[in-house]
């Protein structure tokens, strides 16, 4: 089913450990595929209830970052705003958790809000305050981008590899922790 707005966004705070893997993904995704005219692509950080306007203005919302469900570093998954609403205590042990299951009740409320899917993978760390994300959670990275791809796929968007010199999570965590003038332009 072809969609004809879609956000994919990328929440964590990257100051908290593995908390940022969200945010290093979709600048993976950013860094590394074409973009068609129809996905916007944000680096939602610690952004909040301010990316509530995606909710409601686009067709499609996939949201990626840690997740708190049971099991072990690296596991996935993937719940639709109906199955986030029914395991309300499940998936309300973190504060990216909590907003996102708080956005999707208002915007339940106002009959305005387009699809969104949640993807989450089970952190190492998200307590210590260390900018790049734990060995542990780096190595399943590939997993959390392939059921971000598939997801993508679902809405008919197959992200298709730049032909420019892969850029890899390590250097994409560098640029983060160590942002330049020229990483804004």
């Amino acid at each position: 089913m072809a969609l004809e707005k879609i956000a994919l966004i990328g929440i964590g705070n990257i100051l908290f450990h593995d908390e940022g893997l969200g945010a290093y993904l979709v600048k993976y995704i950013e860094e590394n595929y074409e973009k068609p005219q129809n996905l916007t692509i944000v680096e939602g950080g610690t952004l909040g209830f301010s990316l509530m306007t995606y909710y409601q203005e686009y067709d499609k919302v996939i949201v990626v970052g840690t997740g708190s469900k049971e099991g072990p570093v690296g596991t996935i998954s993937s719940e639709n705003a109906d199955e986030v609403m029914s395991n309300e205590g499940a998936t309300r042990k973190t504060a990216n958790e909590v907003e996102i299951t708080m956005m999707i009740e208002i915007c339940t409320f106002h009959e305005d809000m387009g699809e969104v899917q949640l993807i989450t993978m089970v952190p190492h760390d998200i307590i210590e305050v260390k900018n790049g994300l734990t060995p542990e959670a780096l190595e399943h990275m590939p997993k959390l981008l392939d059921a971000t791809l598939d997801e993508l796929k679902k809405s008919d968007i197959n992200l298709v590899r730049k032909n420019s010199p892969h850029v890899s999570y390590e250097a994409i965590i560098e640029s983060s922790a160590n942002p330049t003038v020229a990483s804004y332009n």
